[in-house]
């Protein structure tokens, strides 16, 4: 088997019915032939959601299910479907994306060709057809100060180039990997619930002399944070920062970082209490609860 697709699902019935049904109908002739396997991990979803992926999903040529006795998260979760997975490369692919080519196969012939690349990265696009932010720098404190005072929303850090090229770490709502290498470098981090763990696994993949690439020729349509909300990125973003800073970095950026992120939350949970914007509250609360 070429490839295997792995897809997390919790409580999104709807997004990862979308998902699939758009790699059917790309992916049909390899799916019935075992060139191509899609792996559906469902992260102890509501009953009713487990109950309709199966419906909709169960018995399907190519289709997998997987069902998890507790939420694992991202990292753990697409683990779990490289765990069961036959293809040669295994595909992580958001729910909250629809793919619009056959790209994919293109992506492990550049991979076949190009041994020494772990990692590659897909074009993402909103769903007006405009370009994504796709791949990434590593965060270094310089980088990590332009992301802390929001200025990586204005492609300081964050972008979508037009060719295919070396960069330093890809999207994981859209990452290739050559499973046995991702194997070998240990797959995701398990401590990483959700957010920074595809850099992470790019930075640690550069430490064993692999590659990451981007390649623009595949395009996915992508919902950012259609599988979660704004507060729960904050917070877990912080607690992915924290800890990459913690096992990668010295000691002292580490508490640079630590005491960078504390004084942000506590600046911006206390314009929350001057403005009563009560997101502002709940969500720098919430990141405050971190550092006790």
């Amino acid at each position: 088997m070429t490839l295997s697709i792995v897809t997390l699902s919790y409580n999104t019935l709807d997004l990862i019915l979308e998902c699939v049904g758009s790699l059917q109908k790309l992916y049909k002739a390899e799916l019935e032939n075992k060139i191509v396997e899609i792996i559906v991990v469902d992260n102890a979803s509501k009953t009713e959601t487990v109950e309709g992926v199966e419906k909709e999903l169960g018995g399907l040529p190519g289709v997998k299910l997987i069902k998890s006795q507790e939420n694992l998260g991202f990292g753990r979760g697409c683990n779990l479907g490289a765990e069961n997975a036959k293809g040669d490369f295994v595909l992580f692919l958001n729910s909250d994306t629809k793919t619009s080519d056959r790209g994919f196969l293109e992506m492990t012939e550049f991979l076949k060709s190009n041994p020494k690349v772990g990692v590659l990265g897909g074009k993402l696009k909103n769903f007006d057809g405009s370009p994504q932010a796709s791949v990434g720098k590593f965060y270094n404190l310089f980088n990590f100060f332009v992301m802390l005072f929001g200025l990586e929303k204005f492609g300081f850090l964050r972008s979508s180039p037009g060719d295919v090229c070396k960069v330093d770490w890809v999207s994981g709502a859209c990452m290739m990997v050559n499973k046995s290498i991702f194997e070998k470098i240990g797959g995701f981090d398990k401590i990483f619930f959700m957010y920074i763990e595809d850099m992470e696994l790019c930075y640690r993949a550069k430490k064993q002399n692999y590659l990451t690439y981007y390649y623009p020729k595949v395009s996915v349509f992508h919902k950012e944070q259609g599988s979660s909300n704004r507060t729960f990125a904050v917070v877990n973003i912080y607690k992915g920062l924290l800890y990459f800073y913690k096992i990668h970095k010295s000691r002292l950026e580490y508490n640079i970082v630590k005491v960078s992120l504390k004084t942000k939350a506590l600046g911006v949970y206390l314009l929350g209490k001057i403005t009563n914007n009560s997101y502002y509250i709940s969500t720098y609360g919430q990141a405050l609860e971190i550092f006790k």
